[in-house]
């Protein structure tokens, strides 16, 4: 019998400063600090805490989970 992997539910996780603590308008595009794309939830959950946890001092400083997986595959989960 085949063992059957998890399905595929990708994560992009990255950050940068933002220009406005009250918006998500970065300071500088060529900044953005791209941490990873990841295969699950639980994996990028892990990298952005990592991150997070490494700028905490600056508070302008944020990072970001986005399901991709919903962008490559609209109405999916």
């Amino acid at each position: 019998m085949e063992e059957q992997k998890p399905k595929q539910l990708l994560h992009l996780v990255f950050g940068g400063e933002l220009s406005d603590l009250q918006s998500v308008e970065f300071k500088d595009l060529d900044n953005l600090d791209i941490v990873g794309i990841f295969p699950d939830y639980q994996s990028a959950l892990t990298a952005w805490r990592g991150r997070a946890q490494q700028t905490v001092d600056n508070a302008a400083m944020r990072y970001f989970i986005v399901h991709m997986h919903r962008l490559l595959t609209p109405g999916g989960h």
